[in-house]
């Protein structure tokens, strides 16, 4: 049961074969057995077992309210949830429950799914690994899969061993650990530069971005609202059409919601790809892409060509700038943002209180970390009416012709690109720690943050073990509001590479042993 798809275990329920009860039940105990992976800031049991009744109910009387109705899900605990706590996984936030739900977090209500808890993060997202958290960092599932520890050389010394686990990635790792250790069957990550598609592929799950206002971004607490994108955490791409096809359309309560319908769909199975033009950006070729990555994406682009599609070379040539354009803007949205969180209407307050400004500043010193303090001064620094016209305008023209470069690619006939999602499989806490945040999120979104500076879709799709017996992700950037087509393709790589189930070990695998893999196990990147 836990190593189903979502659409699997709709089936299920749908069939009479497992009550939702039942299937809530079993990812709270396997949430309270995964609890070392600190996917988890909120476990909302009380509120999971209501839910759950509520749907038996319903299927019961044959009135199921669709594919969601009693499926387990998580939420990033920077959406908005009515009741619970929603923390940031900061200080600034912890204790604050909001009195509404985000709009995407009713819709999954609304539908049925059953709400398991909240997710953990870096704070305020401001981060690639996870690992910035209040509440600890988020530990990758992988970390205890039996094709990573079969070639892990063991350390002689138990400091080192202890903390000789992998990173989720950033900044959605949470909702990216509870897919894909099993505790939940989707989850709501955030996307600014890539931070539901980072710890997808390195928790080897489907990460979706879909077009810039294509979701609704009210009740997701804003890091950048030019760039902010709820994101879908899936098992496979089927499911995240069926979540998309939930969370999509116009909202009244975000302006920047598309007007236009959206119509869901299902994506076929038998797939013909003949027909698709796909690009190979030249440009992302970059620095530190690992041996691996680059013959898996050779890989995938011969699969793609053998089956008759046309696979050629582009150029994005503004792609050198863009992730300093990206910090600049970033910074700059930051720091306005940030401003709302002064210690006087909700939030952390300190005990200060000879002066407001007092009281505000020593407020926001307690309530915000390192990083989250650095980015608000760099980003106040580059508002400064001085140096306004020499950062931030001239980043927001350089966005432009980011921008610009792909409706050029798009124009030209190509339907969609195919890129990393990063430069390697995931890096052990140890290594990862040794390089300051900016300098992290600067390697693990180099090939994702342009896509949110454009506006686009892009999914990333797991395809191939590494040498360590790691997940690597492959990336598709599609066209402004062409998800069909995007899950489409990746759909079509995801049936090629039949990527294998996690097989977790130790105390994480004692629910795993009624459950057989669907797919035979290989020891190498399955796409040769």
């Amino acid at each position: 049961m836990l190593g189903l798809s979502l659409k699997e275990i709709s089936t299920s329920l749908k069939k009479g074969q497992v009550s939702p009860t039942e299937v809530c039940q079993r990812c709270l105990a396997f949430i309270k057995t995964a609890k070392c992976l600190n996917a988890y800031i909120t476990v909302t049991e009380e509120t999971a077992l209501k839910q759950a009744k509520e749907a038996d109910k319903r299927y019961r009387r044959g009135q199921p309210l669709g594919h969601l109705d009693g499926v387990p899900i998580a939420v990033k605990d920077n959406f908005s949830t009515a009741g619970i706590e929603t923390t940031c996984a900061s200080k600034m936030l912890k204790g604050y429950i909001p009195p509404y739900n985000a709009t995407v977090v009713q819709k999954l209500m609304d539908h049925g799914a059953v709400l398991m808890g909240k997710t953990n993060l870096d704070e305020f997202a401001m981060g690639s690994g996870s690992t910035d958290s209040i509440f600890g960092p988020v530990r990758n599932p992988w970390s205890y899969s039996r094709h990573y520890r079969k070639k892990l050389v063991p350390s002689h010394d138990p400091e080192t061993e202890d903390s000789n686990w992998l990173v989720t990635g950033g900044s959605s790792g949470g909702s990216a650990a509870a897919v894909s250790s099993g505790t939940c069957y989707a989850a709501l990550g955030s996307d600014t530069g890539g931070s539901t598609r980072n710890p997808a592929a390195h928790c080897g799950v489907v990460g979706l971005k879909p077009t810039y206002g294509l979701l609704s971004r009210h009740g997701l607490i804003p890091l950048v609202n030019s760039m902010d994108v709820p994101g879908i955490l899936t098992r496979s791409v089927d499911d995240a059409a069926i979540v998309l096809g939930v969370l999509a359309g116009h909202d009244p309560k975000d302006s920047t919601t598309v007007q236009d319908q959206f119509q869901s769909f299902d994506l076929p199975e038998e797939i013909d790809v003949s027909k698709l033009c796909i690009g190979i950006p030249r440009e992302y070729h970059a620095s530190g892409l690992s041996r691996e990555t680059v013959a898996l994406w050779s890989r995938a682009a011969d699969l793609f060509e053998a089956a008759g599609a046309k696979v050629i070379e582009v150029s994005l040539p503004h792609t050198a700038y863009s992730i300093v354009c990206y910090h600049v803007l970033c910074n700059s949205e930051v720091a306005s943002n940030m401003a709302r969180f002064d210690g006087l209407e909700y939030g952390h307050r300190c005990e200060i209180d000879y002066s407001t400004e007092a009281l505000y500043a020593a407020s926001r010193r307690e309530g915000f970390n390192d990083v989250v303090r650095g980015r608000i001064l760099s980003g106040n620094y580059f508002l400064l009416k001085e140096n306004y016209e020499k950062y931030f305008i001239k980043a927001q023209k350089v966005r432009r012709l980011i921008t610009n470069d792909f409706v050029q690619v798009f124009s030209s006939g190509v339907d969609m690109l195919l890129t990393p999602t990063t430069l390697s499989d995931a890096a052990p806490y140890l290594e990862f720690i040794k390089e300051d945040n900016r300098t992290r999120s600067a390697q693990e979104d180099i090939f994702t943050q342009s896509v949110n500076m454009a506006g686009l879709p892009a999914v990333t799709v797991p395809a191939a073990l590494s040498d360590r017996g790691l997940p690597l992700g492959l990336q598709f950037i599609g066209r402004a509001f062409c998800e069909q087509q995007l899950l489409t393709a990746a759909k079509w790589l995801e049936q090629q590479v039949q990527f294998p189930e996690i097989l977790l070990e130790g105390d994480l695998g004692g629910l795993l042993t009624d459950y057989t893999p669907k797919q035979q196990l290989y020891k190498t990147h399955p796409v040769s």
